[in-house]
């Protein structure tokens, strides 16, 4: 197969190509022309984009790339279906783009696949495999599935998942490069895994539905990341829980007016089946609280609220730990992703108040009313340690593309593996 040939140059494109074109063609491939750029990522993205739609079976990159420009053009050219490959420029960071690419495109088939395909238990197998096949002996793998799940007191995850034929899973794995078994745990991340999400009872319109098999992308994007740090030379204890369920209708589905009660006492009454996430990463936090675990990272598809502020720019950052916020503010600026604070103080814990129970697990209220991301956050915060010590959750507004965009194709990012890598690496 002949490669098209893609390469940088800080000269403008000939007058034919148009003014200030970013692109230009040859006999053998392309010019990306970064002259009169004032966003080179951009520029990058967007003629990756521009390439990508050619359906070329394969690019090579050729010249002097720097990494994150490849990274750009790699990310936006990996299309979600029949993707073309990419040969990396013959530079030094060949191997670490190698990785990297790696658990991009996990993070996204996990994503991408339909609900069909990826039930809980698959979901968690996936993950599980993945895992094991990069970290070896040092990995680890329990799940709690089904009824267990009831008898073990994973309320939250029975809960929402009950509804469904196919059951609902708490998977933990365990990577433990220190060869010491009572070597504590570093980090502990928390993952979203809603395989697909109806509503429940509080059932989502047609439109709202059609893309939420994208709603497990917390529990892809903390795998990814997870995956992502094993293979960059992680020598840290950690352990991934991912909170695995299908939010389905059935006569043994849970119902708003429900009172779930937690292993930590806390009790919780339904008032929208849709805000299901919640309850299922409360399960996750309780477990790695029962870790003692200085850093927690819960990732998840939230809220809609989330992306009404940021847009699908952004991964929403909430902590009541001004340290732990800022250090994942910081990695995110260091990885190139884009993260925004968002306001989390103690009293967001009772923004949602029931008369039956401790709390509601949202408003009565479309969109769970004003300040809607911040009120999911103040929920959570119920199930960590009082001052939210250590503990960072992420609304990954900007997990999943629903349509083609100049810069992305349609479907899931990745965006945050790079940011939660570098996080547990350097807490």
């Amino acid at each position: 197969m002949t490669d098209f040939e893609v390469s940088l140059s800080y000269e403008p494109a000939d007058q034919q190509w148009g003014e200030s074109a970013p692109l230009s063609m040859h006999n053998s491939g392309a010019v990306i022309h970064l002259a009169e750029s004032a966003d080179i990522m951009r520029t990058v993205a967007v003629a990756a984009r521009t390439l990508d739609n050619l359906n070329l079976k394969q690019v090579k990159l050729c010249g002097d790339w720097s990494f994150d420009q490849q990274w750009t053009f790699a990310m936006s050219y990996t299309r979600a279906r029949s993707p073309g490959t990419i040969k990396w420029a013959d530079t030094d960071d060949k191997s670490r783009l190698e990785n990297h690419y790696a658990a991009m495109c996990f993070t996204r088939q996990l994503v991408n696949d339909t609900p069909e395909d990826l039930s809980p238990e698959n979901l968690a197998s996936r993950a599980a495999d993945w895992l094991k096949e990069l970290g070896g002996e040092h990995v680890n793998v329990s799940m709690t599935t089904g009824e267990a799940l009831k008898d073990a007191g994973w309320m939250g995850i029975y809960n929402v998942g009950r509804g469904s034929e196919r059951p609902p899973v708490l998977l933990e794995v365990d990577y433990n490069p220190t060869g010491d078994p009572q070597a504590p745990v570093d980090a502990v991340l928390v993952g979203k895994g809603i395989t697909f999400d109806s509503g429940g009872y509080s059932i989502k319109s047609s439109e709202g539905m059609l893309d939420m098999k994208c709603d497990m992308g917390g529990a892809a994007t903390v795998t990814g990341a997870l995956g992502l740090a094993i293979t960059s030379g992680l020598k840290k204890r950690v352990t991934l829980l991912l909170c695995c369920a299908e939010n389905l209708i059935s006569g043994h589905a849970y119902k708003l007016g429900d009172v779930i009660t937690y292993k930590n006492g806390v009790t919780v009454e339904v008032v929208n089946t849709d805000a299901e996430g919640r309850l299922v990463l409360a399960d996750g936090l309780l477990r790695a609280g029962e870790l003692g675990t200085p850093l927690i990272i819960d990732a998840a598809t939230l809220t809609g609220a989330a992306m009404v502020a940021l847009g699908k720019d952004y991964h929403g950052v909430f902590s009541m730990d001004e340290q732990a916020r800022n250090k994942m503010l910081d990695a995110a600026r260091a990885e190139n992703e884009k993260f925004w604070p968002l306001p989390l103080e103690p009293f967001h814990k009772n923004r949602c108040p029931s008369a039956f129970a401790d709390t509601a697990n949202s408003v009565a209220q479309k969109g769970g009313g004003g300040g809607g991301a911040s009120n999911a956050a103040g929920f959570l915060a119920r199930f960590v340690n009082p001052e939210g010590k250590g503990w960072v959750h992420l609304d990954l507004a900007a997990a999943y593309q629903g349509g083609a965009t100049a810069e992305l194709p349609v479907g899931a990012t990745a965006k945050g593996i790079r940011s939660i890598a570098r996080m547990i690496q350097d807490f």
